[in-house]
């Protein structure tokens, strides 16, 4: 569907100024960002980088304004938008954050695009051709009345996007726009991205960890480094040229230099063969507030979990896959069909893991959601990691054992008394791993495992799910990042938009072969 052209006046791109510029969150011992000089240009776009933890969302936050005050952290140096300080430029900036949850406001679609343009008095008779024209930009197509709730995690991504555009910025700030889009999404995002500060003449940085998706589209590269200040800063072509393999060692996603994966036994090598959980016409949906009956959002699923091998659930988004993964974890009652437990994993508490207990679960199904956030718990990163073993009453001994070997092998270590909610996006995606892997579960479903990640904490967490699949753990995994199916998957599971009046969904499947060739 061709996008309509429009704009209103074109509005003036913001400059950012840095001097001495850092952050230290109240209650950390090391400054998340620190010795910051920078600027950049009105217009200009800027692809910021660096490994996971390295203040990335800090900076952006700050330009945002929502940092916080003097009780929530201690901040050095100066940061400026055409002069001032964020927190007095706020209509001037758009921020999209890693979590695109925490920024629906409204029940409806149109209502929840609305919403920042309503906040900046823009006039009412402007306000829904630009809330029509941002849905448009972005491709979600739904109606102006759907409930925000009903939407999957990349639709609100496209929301958040939407949200921001409509307000036409002077600074648009995008962290991670794309971490959970299908691969025709994040084009369409992008593009959309490039197309609304073309138009308007806005000044545009985002944060990416996969520099494929953005370096041909960008003026320049800035790489923060966790020590301080800045490790590269120039024009994209020429930081990747020069700078391209030590950045890459420092866990930059460089494409000319992929991190390195295991090696994969085959399939049929998979030790213990048995099935763990399988499903026979299998419905899946929720149930929508005021409503008793679930909404199906996808049905006809057969499959079947075997022990010691991976299974990856593809499709655009939408299409149920969030729903399927919660309903295979024993969280969510199917909505028809059979989904039944063997005996390897119920061991004696029935067919049905929905009826299973909470504790029950813990050594059974290990579950990691969409958004981190919502799994934690405690106030620091050790006691979050120390709930499960707990519960399942090991010794004080193996409960730190456990611990201590998480914290270190996905470089939490340094982070063991800070507060779950201040951590990175990437960082809160592997403690959410990490607090699923100390129950050492049967079978682990995992929603979007590896977003946020560098690439040496994705190949640390790919080798870490390896090494359980030798020990005969089973994984599934919903992803949109291919290299992570290549590298791990055995199987292939994508659900794919039908057009059934039941549930608009149908289901394909096919299998893969270890290092991602098509299996015969």
């Amino acid at each position: 569907m061709p996008v309509p052209r429009r704009r209103g006046p074109a509005v003036t791109g913001a400059r950012v100024t840095a001097s001495g510029w850092g952050w230290r969150h109240a209650g950390r011992s090391r400054p998340a960002v620190s010795g910051l000089d920078l600027d950049i240009r009105p217009g200009e776009r800027v692809l910021v980088l660096g490994p996971s933890g390295a203040g990335k969302s800090t900076l952006m936050h700050a330009l945002a304004g929502v940092l916080g005050d003097d009780e929530d952290g201690d901040e050095t140096g100066e940061l400026l938008i055409d002069g001032r300080r964020p927190s007095a430029s706020r209509g001037r900036v758009g921020l999209v954050l890693q979590d695109p949850d925490s920024q629906v406001v409204l029940a409806r679609v149109g209502d929840d695009v609305a919403f920042g343009c309503e906040n900046l008095a823009v006039p009412r008779a402007e306000i829904w051709p630009r809330v029509g024209q941002a849905l448009a930009d972005v491709g979600l197509d739904l109606p102006l009345r759907h409930p925000t709730s009903a939407l999957s995690g990349g639709q609100k991504q496209r929301l958040a996007l939407a949200g921001v555009l409509a307000m036409r910025p002077g600074l648009v700030l995008l962290d991670e726009p794309t971490a959970n889009l299908d691969p025709d999404g994040v084009v369409e995002v992008r593009d959309a991205v490039l197309r609304s500060v073309e138009a308007s003449g806005a000044t545009l940085i985002v944060i990416e960890h996969r520099v494929a998706v953005w370096e041909h589209v960008v003026d320049r590269i800035v790489v923060l480094d966790p020590a301080g200040g800045i490790l590269a800063d120039g024009p994209t072509d020429s930081v990747l040229s020069a700078e391209g393999e030590r950045l890459a060692t420092a866990g930059v996603w460089i494409p000319r230099f992929p991190p390195a994966t295991p090696d994969r036994r085959p399939r049929s090598h998979a030790p213990g063969a048995e099935v763990l959980l399988s499903a026979d016409d299998l419905a899946v949906g929720r149930v929508p507030f005021a409503r008793r009956q679930a909404v199906v959002v996808a049905q006809g699923l057969d499959l079947a979990l075997h022990a010691g091998t991976a299974t990856a659930l593809t499709g655009p988004n939408g299409t149920g896959k969030s729903t399927l993964a919660l309903t295979l974890a024993g969280l969510l009652a199917p909505a028809g069909g059979r989904l039944t437990a063997t005996d390897a994993l119920a061991a004696g508490l029935g067919p049905l893991p929905h009826r299973w207990r909470s504790r029950d679960l813990l050594a059974r199904i290990g579950t990691v959601f969409q958004d981190p956030e919502h799994q934690f718990l405690a106030g620091s990163v050790r006691a979050e990691l120390t709930i499960g073993p707990r519960a399942l009453g090991l010794a004080g001994a193996e409960q730190t054992e456990r611990v201590d070997a998480l914290l270190h092998r996905l470089r939490l270590d340094h982070l063991a008394d800070a507060n779950p909610f201040t951590l990175s996006g990437g960082e809160k995606r592997r403690l959410s791993v990490a607090t699923v892997l100390a129950t050492r579960p049967r079978l682990l479903v995992l929603d979007e495992p590896t977003f946020g990640q560098d690439s040496r904490t994705w190949a640390e967490l790919v080798r870490l799910l390896a090494e359980l699949l030798d020990t005969g753990t089973a994984v599934l995994a919903v992803t949109h990042d291919e290299q992570f199916v290549a590298a791990l998957a055995d199987a292939r599971l994508t659900l794919v938009p039908g057009t059934g009046p039941a549930s608009g969904r149908s289901v394909t499947a096919g299998l893969r072969a270890p290092a991602g060739r098509e299996a015969s």
